[in-house]
């Protein structure tokens, strides 16, 4: 299943494939797709529904991108 998301404190290509290397790490996620136009959007394909709370979790080793439902 698909959800969009946006990624907040995305500025660049590294920034994007970081964020992606994390977010497709955590075993219930198959897909992260985040873009810089419009900047940090993200849609993020997984095998079961992650709370806001757990996709930011999964974030937490990088300082400063938040994540929100779009």
């Amino acid at each position: 299943m698909k959800q969009k998301f946006q990624i907040n404190g995305i500025s660049c290509g590294g920034c994007v494939s970081r964020v992606k290397k994390t977010l497709e790490d955590h075993p219930k996620i198959e897909k992260a797709e985040i873009f810089l136009a419009p900047k940090g959007a993200t849609v993020i394909t997984m095998k079961e529904t992650l709370s806001v709370d757990e996709l930011q979790k999964q974030l937490s080793d990088l300082e400063g991108y938040t994540i929100e439902k779009l």
